[in-house]
Order: structure tokens, then sequence, then C-alpha cells
């Protein structure tokens, strides 16, 4: 077994590669970088193996998504610590050893990340994953220095180690005995919210999460999907809702029939901002959840709950704080 494998998922995404692989191979050390590919339909492969000759890949016969992707590739991976890594995004100097060396002395976690920024603005946090995640008390995420949609400027006034509710898919290292552990990705959520179903999954195993600002990395971000697709906003939604069903205590799947009334008034926002067609991706998203129910309760049996520690989620709703209180700094919350 070897110690550490940087794993990027990718997806037609040739030219991400090009402009990102160079500062792994320049800053990763001495870790085995594999790039497993998606069945991308470009040519990402042939890239790689003529411009980055000392980067193995894995060849995945269909796309499986971001969850069912990572699941097939470290599948076949024999290593301690799995670096889980987009496509888009830019490492730098010294941005590994921190991660490594904090779980190397902190058995009882599971993972971590480092403080994510935008590639495209380097001085402002990034959406997926900031500082660190969180959650509220009805399941809606949010980061330290990211609330919804409103992007904080890196200031340094989130540069202390913090404990966090979940780490970021698009940057993380987790301890492969746990991810494996706990089940590793919901393949069915296919991409967006796998990695805080897992991370949920993690805490009902009494493991920890952490993000580090030592180390930074830049996140283009909507690599593979837009921000402004439906198709996303369905992903959101739909998983946002199988989330809650698997890992909220039995007393608390009350929120499940609240969260769905939010998420249409959430559509009919979108339709008056006219972005009809991201409403329907809402009612799409919660039909697919009705007719999958029965999945997800037979997926809640194998799960082990646990009372999550407070601190880490949101005891009011963000919703509220952001919309109607105009919260807009994750230190604004209380």
């Amino acid at each position: 077994m070897i110690k550490v494998v940087v794993v990027i998922l990718n997806y037609n995404g040739r030219d991400f590669l090009r402009q990102f692989l160079p500062s792994f191979v320049r800053f990763s050390g001495k870790s085995k970088i594999i790039v497993a590919d998606n069945a991308s339909l470009d040519d990402s492969v042939d890239t790689i193996e003529s411009e980055f000759p000392g980067i193995s890949v894995i060849r995945l016969p269909v796309n499986y998504g971001f969850a069912g992707g990572y699941n097939e590739a470290l599948g076949q991976i024999d290593a301690e610590y799995f670096v889980i890594v987009n496509s888009d995004i830019e490492v730098t100097e010294n941005w590994l050893s921190p991660l490594i060396t904090f779980l190397d002395t902190h058995p009882d976690y599971a993972g971590c990340q480092p403080k994510i920024l935008s590639q495209r603005d380097k001085t402002h946090f990034e959406y997926a994953g900031a500082g660190g995640g969180f959650i509220d008390a009805m399941g809606y995420p949010y980061c330290r220095g990211r609330i919804f949609e409103q992007i904080e400027t890196d200031l340094h006034q989130y540069d202390e180690i913090i404990d966090t509710f979940w780490v970021s898919g698009a940057c993380m290292v987790i301890r492969s005995k746990d991810f494996h552990e706990a089940g590793g990705f919901d393949a069915d959520f296919f991409a967006h919210m796998e990695e805080i179903d897992l991370c949920w999954r993690l805490h009902g195993l009494n493991r920890k999460l952490a993000c580090l600002p030592e180390s930074v990395v830049y996140h283009f971000g909507g690599g593979t999907l837009s921000k402004s697709s439906p198709r996303k906003t369905y992903l959101n939604f739909r998983n946002g809702l199988s989330l809650l069903l698997k890992n909220l205590l039995w007393y608390q799947l009350w929120k499940i029939p609240v969260r769905m009334i939010l998420d249409v008034i959430a559509g009919f926002k979108f339709w008056m901002d006219n972005s009809v067609e991201h409403l329907f991706a809402i009612l799409r998203a919660h039909f697919h959840f009705l007719t999958n129910i029965w999945r997800d309760i037979k997926k809640r049996k194998s799960i082990t709950h646990r009372r999550i520690d407070r601190r880490l989620i949101h005891s009011k709703h963000i919703t509220f704080d952001r919309f109607i209180l105009r919260k807009k700094k994750f230190s604004d919350l209380s």
C-alpha cells in the first residue's frame, strides 16, 4: 500500500488538464497522481499520455458521474489516503503536506480540505467549499466564506483550523479506510451533494472533519456543469431531499415536507426571475424523489444515525438569516 494518491476525475476536461495538471506535477511532491477518465468524448486521455507521461490513467467504460466515477476508480487503488480533486483545480506550493500531516497526527479525523478560493478571482472564496462546509437545521449547505450565492472576499478572516460538517468534493483528503467503511459516495446522486451525504455518514461513525486554511487551492468552478444549468438545479434539489431522508434522525423527518415547500417557493422565485426552466427542474426533482422514496428508505436502514455536534449545524434557518435578516457573511451568523 502506498501512502498518498491524488485522484483527479475527468470528463471532457482536456483544456482544464492542460491548464492545471502542471501545478499538480510541480507541487504534489512524490505523491502518485492518477487521472480517472469518465469515458470522455474528447481527447483527454491522449493528451495526458502524450503531454504528461508520468501521470497514470484509469479508463472507466462509461460516465458514472462524480459519485460513481470515484467509487469505481478508488476501488482500484490501494492507498492510505485518497486525495479527491476536481480537474478544474489549480494547486499551490505546499498544498498537500499540511493536510496529510494533520491526518497523520489526528487519528479521530476521517478527512480534511484546504481553503478553496476562486481561480477566476483569487481574492474571493469559491462556492464549492470555501473555508469549510456547514449545514442548517433544514439541510441547506453553506460555507465559511459563502452563504448561498453570496461570496466573501478572502481577507484572512477565516485562517484558523476549524471542525466542519462537510468537506468539499472539489478538493478533499480522506482516509481510504473511512471512505470504504462509510460506503463511499452514493452513486445514485451522480453529482452534487454526494460529499455532504458521505460526510454525514462519517459523522454517524463518530469521525471528524476539518478545514486547514494553511493549504490553499484555486477552483475554477462549473467546469463540468454550469451553475446556471437547470440540470444542476435538478440534481441539487433531488439529492438534497435524498440527503435528508437518508440521514436525519427519525424524529426529524418532518423537515422533509417543509423543505419541499421551501423548494417550491424557490422555484417560483426562479420563475419571477424569468428562469421558468429551473422551476420545472425543481418539480422534476420532487417527482424523482417521491417515486424513488423506498430506495432511500432502504438505504437509510443501513446507516448509523447519531446526533451531530451542534457547533456544526446552524440551529436556525440559513434561508431566514440570508434573505430576511440580510446576513451576508459567515461571521454574522450566531
